[in-house]
């Protein structure tokens, strides 16, 4: 603020170019800025098109044969299934065979040829489709995270204006700059890299590398980072770091390092999947070779082996695990929350500790008056927030639309104002009918143009005004002082919304885990200490840029928990990644954030997410139980055919009838019910 100033002109309207590039660059209150993605095509991707062309060579051969069509045509409809869809993984299982590897992919693709090879080829050719459908899907999961870690590179711009030995400015890559070259950056630009300020000033939107919801104001001796947004004031900069050191280029650093460092989780079954699958290949070479050698028939053996594979093959092994973790997926999603895979669904159940980002996940990230200090006796509250909102009205910052918000919910009115003018970094000044008004930070000039704090000064005349500056500021507040005529009339204090359902869902998070859950914010001690306080978190950390937020949960991590962080920024994606799970906000959640993220919570509920992790434990209690009746039917089936003679028919029937126990049984999760006792959190250590 300007206390005690003279109103100077109106400054000229910002040119187009740069309300282009602001309009691309920034976004509405309380969402984060969205980085620019080129978004990859399902169907761009081969994987994608053999898994479509194998469905609908499948459906085709079904209708051929449900029809009564010739043997001989949708035998051939099915055989080009296999091909469409199985070559890729049998030539993928053939490379991990070569390695020593056995691939369970390999092993579907043999299941399903000798379900052709006695006749069941329907049952292989459906493998066959599961199979190169989970195969594609996977490939453009990883695709979409690949297009927003290229698409967070973008936020720095490409170029740059930067000041020649001659005091001349030329554009230049940004990529070419070094350290110490000095940068102009005007109002809406984007910052080209990390920097400190040498001259000028303005308010900075960094929302993107420290999750802070307001802009910062930025002058002499501030650092600044590429990436983020300028706000209505121009700066001069010193580069600090090469582009490629910079804290966005880190970010993206630190998302890929995780993505290929973190082991991917495996189901249940995976885990056993190579002592299995080498095991039933062994048996069935026995069940084939033994009764040889002993003088059966080629023809007996081989229905023997083939009838083996089928009732010893891994099928209802993986619908036992597989239908009730989509269940829960198919579930969650109804109520708000996108897991985005099997994996993922069943991780979430491991979670010991969860980690919450402050803003835009325990808050709204949009400012709201929540304080109305007056220091004059002239005037009363409802007064002081009328002459604050009509100088306000004009502004486009955040502060100010708070402000505005605030006078409008009380009705009152306010009238046009004359003068107006912006001066970045420090708040507004505009003639207000016959008084002049001035909001903005609690600075007064000094001699040589600096400011200082209204606290700092001796002068009797602002005690009041510092006095309730020191103790908005004291609760964790941003403060505004409001002058009229130059003589400071009142404070306001403002602070982020914190979500109605934040409390709740902290406790609710505690119960499940046994835990107090974590605070992991950019945010200062203060206002995050406020925050932490008034949820319920008792272990704060504050002050935290993108990679100590990493290393905030690699330390959780190593002590032994398994640790999922719900965030909604950019500079959240490389902690989500790096945690056992992630966990988005996706109402203002960054386009990189929801594709690193397990999980999304697409209604911004943030008691979904205890939900959920408590719905994924009961879909792995139901894997549980599928398990031990699968492994029971094949076991009984398995004896059966090796210690006597099983019927073909009859060692489908038991083999399918397993599948269609266990399916219904994982399907039990699709229910409404499911859900309402998933969200009934129980006690703490349970």
């Amino acid at each position: 603020m300007f206390i005690g100033s003279d109103i100077v002109a109106r400054p000229p309207p910002i040119d187009l170019e740069v309300n282009v590039v602001a309009s691309l660059t920034s976004a509405p209150p309380g969402a984060h800025p969205r980085i620019p993605v080129r978004r990859t095509r399902l169907f761009a991707l081969p994987e994608a098109r053999w898994a479509a062309l194998a469905s609908g060579l499948f459906l085709l051969a079904l209708a051929t044969q449900l029809s009564g069509a010739p043997a001989a045509v949708w035998w051939g409809l099915y055989l080009a299934c296999y091909a469409a869809g199985g070559w890729e993984p049998g030539l993928e299982g053939l490379k991990a065979l070569r390695d020593k590897t056995l691939d369970v992919d390999l092993l579907m693709v043999v299941a399903a040829l000798g379900a052709a090879a006695i006749g069941q080829i329907t049952d292989g050719a459906l493998l066959i489709v599961i199979f190169a459908t989970s195969g594609a899907l996977e490939a453009f999961a990883t695709a979409r995270t690949e297009d927003s870690v290229r698409g967070l590179l973008d936020l720095a711009p490409e170029t740059a204006t930067r000041v020649d030995a001659h005091g001349g400015e030329e554009w230049v890559a940004a990529a070419e700059l070094a350290v110490g070259d000095l940068l102009v950056v005007r109002p809406g630009e984007r910052i080209p890299a990390d920097a400190t300020v040498i001259g000028g000033g303005s308010e900075v939107d960094q929302a993107t590398v420290t999750g802070e919801p307001l802009p910062v104001d930025k002058t002499v001796g501030d650092e600044v980072f590429a990436g983020t947004t300028n706000g209505t004031g121009a700066l001069r900069l010193r580069v600090d770091r090469r582009a490629a050191d910079s804290v966005v280029a880190r970010i993206a650093a630190l998302v890929e390092e995780a993505g290929r460092t973190k082991a991917r989780t495996q189901l249940f079954i995976e885990r056993v999947e190579q002592r299995y699958s080498l095991g039933m290949v062994a048996v069935t070479l026995a069940v084939f070779l033994v009764p040889l050698l002993f003088g059966d028939s080629l023809q007996r053996a081989l229905l023997r082996a083939m009838t083996f594979m089928i009732v010893a093959s891994p099928c209802a092994v993986v619908l036992a695990t597989m239908p009730p973790l989509l269940a829960a997926i198919a579930n969650a999603g109804r109520h708000g929350v996108l897991v985005k895979s099997a994996v993922v669904m069943e991780q979430l159940g491991a979670v010991t500790r969860l980690a919450f980002d402050k803003t835009g996940t325990l808050t709204r990230g949009v400012p709201e008056l929540v304080e109305i200090r007056v220091v004059d006796p002239r005037f009363d509250e409802d007064e002081l927030l009328r002459l604050a909102a009509a100088a306000e009205h004009p502004s486009e910052h955040p502060l100010a639309a708070a402000i505005v918000r605030a006078a409008r919910a009380r009705n009152l009115a306010w009238p046009s104002v004359e003068e107006f003018t912006a001066h970045p970094g420090r708040g507004v000044s505009a003639r207000v009918g016959e008084r002049w008004m001035s909001v903005g930070a609690p600075t007064v000039p000094t001699a040589g143009g600096s400011a200082t704090s209204v606290a700092a000064l001796p002068d009797d005349g602002f005690a009041p005004v510092a006095a309730a500056v020191e103790l908005a500021q004291g609760d964790g507040n941003t403060v505004v002082v409001v002058a009229c005529d130059g003589v400071p009339i009142g404070v306001l204090a403002l602070t982020d919304q914190v979500r109605p359902e934040a409390a709740a869902a902290v406790a609710a998070a505690q119960a499940l885990t046994g835990l107090g859950p974590v605070l992991l914010t950019g945010d200062n001690q203060v206002t995050a200490d406020r925050l932490a306080a008034e949820v319920g978190i008792a272990d704060v950390r504050a002050g935290l840029l993108p990679d100590d937020k990493v290393a905030a949960v690699r330390e959780l991590q190593a002590g032994g928990a398994k640790v999922a962080i719900v965030g909604d920024g950019i500079n959240d994606a490389p902690a989500l990644a790096a945690a056992h799970s992630g966990i988005a906000m996706g109402g203002a959640g960054s386009d990189l954030t929801l594709q690193t993220a397990d999980a999304v919570v697409v209604r911004d509920d943030l008691t979904t997410v205890p939900a959920v992790i408590n719905l994924s434990r009961r879909a792995r209690r139901v894997m549980i139980a599928n398990l031990a009746v699968a492994a029971t039917f094949i076991g009984v089936l398995v004896i059966w055919d090796l210690a006597g003679t099983l019927p073909l028919p009859l060692g489908v029937a038991g083999h399918e009838g397993s599948t269609v126990i266990v399916g219904l049984n994982g399907l039990r999760l699709l229910r409404a019910a499911a859900w309402r006792r998933a969200a009934v959190m129980p006690s703490a250590g349970t």
